[in-house]
């Protein structure tokens, strides 16, 4: 029997509600996942992974949920106070893969290692430094007058298309961390597929809510 499209809307919004859901739950889980596999304060490195978790997985991933129609858990509040959360949760996440970056650097350098030579350090330090300038360019929105030449929906519109590069640079990062040896030494079999799964699932939920404000703003201007 053909649903409706009342029902069809309906299940789409049910199905979005879910995986917002699981993204919330992905969020807090992965990060606390590997401050149990890092124990923090057991050695410099330890700090590494837990903060790089934090930064990608928690504060980045929550901080644009909040503009979910259907898993923000802000949904009563303005979007004024949105914004000031999302711009709180972006520079907390900017502090953590910073302090992670620069553990990871002088990590390497007490035991006489080569710095950014792996796939995983090259993406870490290209989002980092993405992640930086995503932030910088953030503050053309809240003062959306700096750029004269520019509408504010143009503004949002770019703000949002980059940071979900960002976003991806930053699950890519993560995904890559999986593949090292002390990843890949501690965690094995089905728990290091259901890992790899973890950034998958929140970047395909983050694509489809950036995807939808891009087609609802476009049939908002016709």
């Amino acid at each position: 029997m053909a649903l409706t499209a009342e029902t069809e809307s309906r299940l789409y919004r049910s199905l979005r509600a879910a995986a917002g859901a699981a993204a919330h739950l992905v969020a807090l889980g992965f990060p606390t996942a590997v401050a149990v596999l890092a124990r923090p304060g057991s050695s410099l490195f330890s700090w590494h992974p837990l903060l790089m978790a934090l930064a990608f997985s928690f504060l980045m991933t929550e901080a644009l949920l909040i503009f979910s129609p259907e898993t923000s858990l802000l949904r009563s509040f303005s979007r004024k106070v949105k914004v000031r959360v999302h711009w709180a949760l972006q520079l907390l996440a900017l502090l953590c893969a910073l302090l992670g970056l620069g553990i990871i650097t002088y990590n390497k350098h007490l035991n006489g290692k080569a710095h950014f030579v792996t796939w995983h350090g090259l993406t870490g330090l290209l989002t980092v430094l993405y992640t930086s300038g995503q932030c910088a360019g953030g503050v053309f929105l809240l003062y959306p007058k700096l750029m004269k030449n520019w509408t504010l929906a143009k503004l949002k519109l770019y703000h949002a298309t980059s940071g979900l590069v960002g976003y991806l640079l930053g699950c890519a990062s993560l995904m890559l961390g999986m593949c090292s040896l002390w990843f890949t030494t501690t965690v094995t079999s089905v728990s290091w597929y259901l890992a790899m799964l973890c950034p998958l699932l929140t970047s395909l939920v983050i694509m489809n809510q950036v995807s939808n404000a891009y087609l609802y703003r476009k049939r908002s201007q016709h």
